[in-house]
Protein backbone atom coordinates (compact mmCIF):
# COMPACT_ATOMS: atom_id res chain seq x y z
CA UNK A 1 0.00 0.00 0.00
CA UNK A 2 1.25 3.01 -0.90
CA UNK A 3 -0.11 6.43 -0.39
CA UNK A 4 1.40 9.56 -1.69
CA UNK A 5 -0.84 12.10 0.76
CA UNK A 6 0.23 10.90 4.05
CA UNK A 7 1.66 13.79 5.72
CA UNK A 8 1.43 13.20 9.34
CA UNK A 9 -0.31 10.49 11.69
CA UNK A 10 -3.62 11.78 12.59
CA UNK A 11 -5.63 9.65 10.80
CA UNK A 12 -3.75 5.91 11.08
CA UNK A 13 -7.01 4.12 9.76
CA UNK A 14 -5.06 3.15 6.75
CA UNK A 15 -2.50 0.98 8.91
CA UNK A 16 -5.05 -1.83 9.58
CA UNK A 17 -4.13 -5.86 9.36
CA UNK A 18 -4.96 -7.61 7.02
CA UNK A 19 -7.20 -10.67 7.22
CA UNK A 20 -4.38 -12.77 7.17
CA UNK A 21 -1.77 -11.21 9.58
CA UNK A 22 -4.78 -10.80 11.83
CA UNK A 23 -5.35 -14.51 11.84
CA UNK A 24 -1.33 -15.15 12.58
CA UNK A 25 -1.57 -12.77 15.40
CA UNK A 26 -4.76 -14.27 17.08
CA UNK A 27 -3.70 -17.62 16.54
CA UNK A 28 0.06 -16.45 17.69
CA UNK A 29 -0.21 -14.86 20.77
CA UNK A 30 -1.66 -16.24 23.98
CA UNK A 31 -2.37 -13.17 26.00
CA UNK A 32 -5.00 -10.10 25.98
CA UNK A 33 -6.12 -7.44 27.94
CA UNK A 34 -10.01 -7.92 28.81
CA UNK A 35 -12.09 -5.17 29.88
CA UNK A 36 -15.31 -4.51 30.67
CA UNK A 37 -16.81 -1.68 33.23
CA UNK A 38 -17.71 -1.82 36.58
CA UNK A 39 -21.05 -1.38 38.34
CA UNK A 40 -20.14 2.22 38.93
CA UNK A 41 -19.12 3.10 34.90
CA UNK A 42 -15.39 2.94 35.67
CA UNK A 43 -13.56 0.80 32.56
CA UNK A 44 -11.55 -2.25 34.35
CA UNK A 45 -8.97 -4.09 32.78
CA UNK A 46 -6.61 -7.49 33.44
CA UNK A 47 -4.56 -9.43 31.36
CA UNK A 48 -5.43 -13.12 30.52
CA UNK A 49 -4.90 -16.19 28.56
CA UNK A 50 -7.11 -17.06 25.79
CA UNK A 51 -7.59 -19.57 22.59
CA UNK A 52 -9.16 -17.84 19.45
CA UNK A 53 -11.49 -20.06 17.74
CA UNK A 54 -14.67 -19.96 15.18
CA UNK A 55 -14.13 -16.25 14.88
CA UNK A 56 -14.36 -15.22 18.45
CA UNK A 57 -12.33 -15.22 21.62
CA UNK A 58 -11.81 -17.64 24.76
CA UNK A 59 -10.90 -17.39 28.17
CA UNK A 60 -11.99 -18.76 31.81
CA UNK A 61 -11.95 -17.67 35.54
CA UNK A 62 -13.98 -18.07 38.32
CA UNK A 63 -17.21 -16.80 39.48
CA UNK A 64 -15.95 -14.74 42.57
CA UNK A 65 -13.81 -13.00 39.73
CA UNK A 66 -15.08 -9.60 39.88
CA UNK A 67 -15.28 -9.11 35.62
CA UNK A 68 -17.75 -12.07 36.02
CA UNK A 69 -20.07 -10.56 38.56
CA UNK A 70 -19.75 -7.98 36.15
CA UNK A 71 -20.25 -9.19 33.06
CA UNK A 72 -23.57 -10.83 34.51
CA UNK A 73 -24.40 -7.48 35.00
CA UNK A 74 -23.54 -5.87 31.51
CA UNK A 75 -22.00 -8.20 28.97
CA UNK A 76 -20.33 -5.41 27.24
CA UNK A 77 -16.61 -6.00 26.92
CA UNK A 78 -13.54 -5.43 24.87
CA UNK A 79 -10.21 -7.07 24.54
CA UNK A 80 -6.64 -5.73 22.97
CA UNK A 81 -4.38 -8.16 21.67
CA UNK A 82 -0.95 -6.97 20.37
CA UNK A 83 2.29 -8.24 19.09
CA UNK A 84 4.05 -7.78 22.10
CA UNK A 85 6.42 -10.66 23.35
CA UNK A 86 5.51 -12.13 19.40
CA UNK A 87 7.34 -10.01 16.79
CA UNK A 88 10.20 -7.60 17.80
CA UNK A 89 9.84 -5.98 14.10
CA UNK A 90 6.27 -4.54 13.99
CA UNK A 91 4.07 -3.51 15.69
CA UNK A 92 0.59 -4.90 15.32
CA UNK A 93 -2.33 -4.82 17.72
CA UNK A 94 -6.17 -5.95 17.01
CA UNK A 95 -9.26 -4.75 19.79
CA UNK A 96 -12.03 -6.32 19.68
CA UNK A 97 -15.37 -5.06 21.46
CA UNK A 98 -18.40 -6.78 21.98
CA UNK A 99 -20.49 -8.70 24.33
CA UNK A 100 -19.70 -11.49 26.28
CA UNK A 101 -21.55 -14.63 26.63
CA UNK A 102 -20.66 -17.06 29.79
CA UNK A 103 -20.44 -20.70 29.81
CA UNK A 104 -20.77 -23.28 32.70
CA UNK A 105 -22.21 -26.51 30.16
CA UNK A 106 -20.02 -29.62 30.15
CA UNK A 107 -20.25 -29.34 26.52
CA UNK A 108 -18.37 -26.18 26.21
CA UNK A 109 -15.51 -27.27 28.70
CA UNK A 110 -14.72 -30.67 27.16
CA UNK A 111 -13.78 -28.69 24.51
CA UNK A 112 -12.33 -25.93 26.03
CA UNK A 113 -10.36 -27.15 28.72
CA UNK A 114 -7.85 -29.47 26.82
CA UNK A 115 -7.69 -27.00 24.17
CA UNK A 116 -6.77 -24.16 26.29
CA UNK A 117 -4.41 -25.85 28.41
CA UNK A 118 -2.29 -26.56 24.78
CA UNK A 119 -2.13 -23.25 24.15
CA UNK A 120 -1.75 -21.33 27.68
CA UNK A 121 1.36 -20.74 29.94
CA UNK A 122 0.38 -22.78 32.32
CA UNK A 123 2.42 -24.09 35.53
CA UNK A 124 1.38 -27.38 35.71
CA UNK A 125 3.32 -29.92 34.50
CA UNK A 126 1.62 -31.41 31.80
CA UNK A 127 -1.98 -30.32 29.96
CA UNK A 128 -3.77 -33.23 31.56
CA UNK A 129 -2.91 -31.57 35.05
CA UNK A 130 -3.82 -28.22 33.72
CA UNK A 131 -7.30 -29.55 33.15
CA UNK A 132 -7.51 -30.92 36.62
CA UNK A 133 -7.07 -27.75 37.98
CA UNK A 134 -9.21 -25.51 36.05
CA UNK A 135 -12.08 -27.89 36.00
CA UNK A 136 -13.87 -26.78 38.92
CA UNK A 137 -17.63 -25.81 39.71
CA UNK A 138 -17.28 -22.70 40.22
CA UNK A 139 -15.21 -21.63 36.66
CA UNK A 140 -17.01 -20.06 34.00
CA UNK A 141 -15.70 -19.93 30.23
CA UNK A 142 -16.32 -16.35 28.58
CA UNK A 143 -16.57 -16.47 24.84
CA UNK A 144 -16.70 -12.60 23.63
CA UNK A 145 -18.46 -12.59 20.19
CA UNK A 146 -16.85 -9.52 18.61
CA UNK A 147 -18.92 -7.02 17.12
CA UNK A 148 -16.23 -4.09 16.07
CA UNK A 149 -12.54 -4.92 15.06
CA UNK A 150 -9.86 -2.20 15.06
CA UNK A 151 -6.49 -3.15 13.82
CA UNK A 152 -3.14 -1.43 13.70
CA UNK A 153 -0.26 -2.98 11.31
CA UNK A 154 2.98 -0.69 11.80
CA UNK A 155 4.78 -2.56 9.16
CA UNK A 156 1.64 -1.21 6.41
CA UNK A 157 2.75 2.53 8.43
CA UNK A 158 6.37 2.39 8.47
CA UNK A 159 6.58 1.40 4.38
CA UNK A 160 3.33 4.12 3.26
CA UNK A 161 5.75 6.63 5.38
CA UNK A 162 8.70 5.60 3.66
CA UNK A 163 7.01 5.76 0.16
CA UNK A 164 5.82 9.02 0.84
CA UNK A 165 8.93 11.01 2.02
CA UNK A 166 10.86 10.13 -1.13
Amino acid sequence: MTNDNVENYDDVTMYGLAAEKQEHLLLTQNELTFIWTNKDGHGMGVTMSYIWRNNRIWCTATEQRARMKALARDPRCSVVISSAGIDDEVSQSITFKGHAVLHTDQETKDWFYPDFARRANSPAPTPEAFVAFLDTPARIIIEVVPEKTISFDGGVMRDTTSEAIK
